[in-house]
């Protein structure tokens, strides 16, 4: 198990000059300056050393030194140690070597900076466009500052993304972007041949908003946590919780016990609430509707509580910079009766699922991904659990108050959709546990909010991360000027796993994609445009907000 000093020494004695320094701000943060010429080569060093791939982050360093910025970040899971390697090249040339042909799951992250810094990168075994709209016009990059948060350039006609090749012999299947087993839309063109999936081809960020260019250009850094918990539409504490983390690391502040309690009880809230929305919403998906019915009537209670104590069902407002809103401690009573409560009906709705050999069939050997294979593309949360990797963010770089609470990590082996099911309702009995010693240990009198007025120092890099539902989270932070970020980069867990989609629909039968693409929990982010087809001709447009508002208004529809 490699020490901060040892991945150290070993960086050092393999690379030389091209280790340009070092940077440790606390003992569980790395930072190592490299040039980018070994960038490959450095960052396969780390994975051999035993870390696993999180995410990477670009920004735009041009009015300093004429350079874009590139950090590939990796976690020592067993070690409680983020290793972030970064590099930088110059804005008139950025051109640097792909890592994605070792480290497939950094193939998005790579895109995404082509696609919104001009980045390239070469190798690269696939780079088509990724997130910018199909008519974007070339040159254009919208995270570079001289971009305005707001350009809107004009939309184009006959503009349409090129879907990889289908396979020899096969056909295609489109699967959204507005598809009854999709919630949110999203584009799976899945290649079939007869009834069997050969391949998938992906095509999402059809409602990007541009949060993190906002959150770095029109708000300060008390007002993002809000705006953070609406990045997903379940996952509300944990995003704002790891943006809170994020500059309270920065900035060097250490909240009170009793705030680090209260998140952790929302945060375990969230999952409790997350994975019944979940069990429900896989019922559906393979018909079995009894299932989706009385998960959500269990959920429900949860609902009501989560109002009672925030005043909201969802975006709760409890977390911010310096620690948390309001207690809870007034609503022990009440809390403490609905776990029971749910934690009753759970176990019934437990045996009933174990038992049930139709679900069986629809989910075992469903989905199958090998545990080697979940390694090596970085699938994080229930989705790794599933297949056999022991990670959990909670435990292995412990954060509010959960390095004093007692909890198990369910992991199962059976690699498929069925540990899915098994690993979600295990562990929605853990956060259950958790939320009761929170309330039997919590301090009573300590203060909610540090409240702090010192600038915060400028070009301060820091990462966090908080296991949601779903998976870990990662928030990237380097501080700026104005009482705002430089630069903020949000990675939520389905952007790693949805990159491991087209490996768990392979060779199934086409009738279990929407169990497959739900077993990972997807959130696309809910939807800001509409496209509009005139049956009579085909023909399809973009409707504006001002056109579609119009349009609901009229009395010709």
């Amino acid at each position: 198990m490699p020490s901060i000093d040892q991945v150290k020494n070993d960086l050092k004695e393999k690379f030389k000059s091209t280790i340009k320094g070092f940077e440790t701000p606390l003992p569980t943060r790395l930072f190592v300056d490299v040039d980018k010429k070994n960038i490959r080569a450095i960052c396969n060093a780390v994975i051999d050393m035993g870390a696993r791939y999180m995410v990477s982050i670009g920004y735009d360093n041009i009015a300093r030194d004429n350079t874009l910025g590139l950090v590939h970040t990796f976690s020592f899971d067993k070690d409680n140690i983020f290793c972030c390697v970064r590099t930088k090249v110059p804005a008139d040339k950025p051109m640097l070597d792909s890592i994605t042909p070792d480290i497939p799951n950094a193939g998005w992250s790579e895109r995404e900076y082509m696609d919104l810094l001009g980045m390239q990168f070469e190798g690269h075994p696939k780079p088509k466009r990724l997130i910018l709209a199909d008519d974007w016009p070339k040159g254009v990059y919208p995270l570079r500052k001289e971009v305005p948060w707001n350009l809107m350039p004009p939309a184009a006609e006959d503009v349409a993304y090129q879907l990889d090749e289908a396979p020899e012999g096969c056909t295609t299947v489109p699967i959204g972007p507005f598809h009854p087993t999709l919630h949110e839309p999203a584009h799976f063109a899945v290649y079939v041949d007869g009834e069997t999936i050969k391949g998938c081809d992906y095509r999402g960020f059809m409602t990007h908003r541009g949060i993190e260019k906002l959150c770095t250009t029109q708000v300060t850094y008390n007002e993002v946590p809000f705006i953070a918990e609406r990045i997903c539409g379940i996952c509300g504490s944990v995003h704002a919780t790891s943006y809170s983390q994020s500059v309270e690391l920065a900035a060097g502040i250490k909240i009170s016990r009793k705030a680090e309690y209260i998140r952790t009880f929302m945060l375990e809230l969230e999952r409790v609430h997350s994975h019944l929305l979940w069990l429900g919403v896989a019922g559906h998906l393979i018909g079995f509707d009894t299932v989706f019915m009385h998960s959500w009537r269990v959920r429900e209670p949860v609902m009501w509580l989560a109002e009672k104590i925030t005043g909201n069902r969802k975006t709760y407002g409890m977390i911010i910079i310096g620690g948390v809103r309001r207690d809870i401690l007034p609503f022990k009573e009440d809390i403490l009766n609905v776990m029971d409560k749910v934690e009753k009906e759970l176990i019934a709705i437990k045996n009933a699922i174990v038992g049930d050999t139709a679900i069986h069939r629809r989910t075992k050997d469903v989905g199958y991904v090998s545990k080697e294979d979940t390694i090596k593309w970085s699938l994080v949360g229930p989705v790794a659990r599933a297949r056999g990797v022991d990670i959990d963010t909670r435990r292995d770089h412990p954060y509010a108050a959960y390095d004093a609470v007692q909890f198990d990590v369910p992991v199962v082996d059976t690699c498929d959709v069925w540990g899915t099911v098994l690993i979600r309702i295990l562990e929605t009995f853990e956060s259950i546990k958790i939320i009761r010693q929170v309330l039997r240990d919590m301090p009573v009198d300590e203060t909610l909010l540090y409240e702090f007025d010192e600038p915060i120092k400028p070009l301060v890099h820091s990462i966090s991360a908080v296991e949601a539902p779903r998976g870990e989270v990662v928030h990237y932070l380097i501080t700026g000027e104005e009482n705002r970020a430089d630069r903020w980069r949000v990675r939520a867990p389905t952007y790693p796993n949805l990159q491991g989609v087209p490996l768990m629909l392979l060779n199934n039968q086409l009738a279990d994609a929407p169990i497959i693409i739900g077993s990972i929990d997807p959130c696309f982010s809910c939807t800001d445009r509409m496209a509009m087809v005139d049956l009579k001709t085909g023909r399809q447009s973009i409707l504006t907000n001002e056109e579609l508002e119009r349009l609901s208004r009229s009395k010709k529809v």
